[in-house]
């Protein structure tokens, strides 16, 4: 079992930049993938940006590309997801999940454990 706390949401303007933490408890971190996902009103969750156990791969979906960075800290447990130049299109509510599987790249249904989400909303 793995819990996960996400942190580091809020509110801001385009153009700008935010930090998403997930802490990590009740397992070994390092024997799982993490990813962060989003749902934005209405739509379906979709992935955003993946990490490999190792933090060796990494994975982003075409929309994030160049502009979120997706890393860990295996020592303190958390993972990271840097946003830069936000567009009102990244407005959602963002997931950070683990899977025990192998590399599973952006594929959401192999993500066995969920956060609570965080709030993530930029204004135009």
């Amino acid at each position: 079992q793995v819990q996960l706390v996400e942190s580091g949401g809020g509110l801001v303007q385009s153009g700008g930049s935010l930090r998403l933490s997930c802490a990590a408890s009740g397992s070994i971190f390092s024997n799982y993938g993490m990813g962060w996902f989003r749902q934005a009103a209405g739509k379906e969750r979709e992935s955003v940006a993946t990490i490999t156990r190792s933090g060796s791969r990494t994975f982003y979906a075409d929309s994030v590309k160049g502009r979120f960075t997706i890393s860990r800290d295996n020592a303190k447990n958390t993972v990271f997801l840097q946003m830069n130049s936000l567009k009102p299109e990244d407005t959602a509510v963002y997931y950070c999940a683990a899977t025990s599987a192998g590399v599973v790249g952006l594929s959401t249904g192999r993500y066995t454990y969920w956060g609570q989400g965080t709030q993530v909303t930029v204004a135009s």
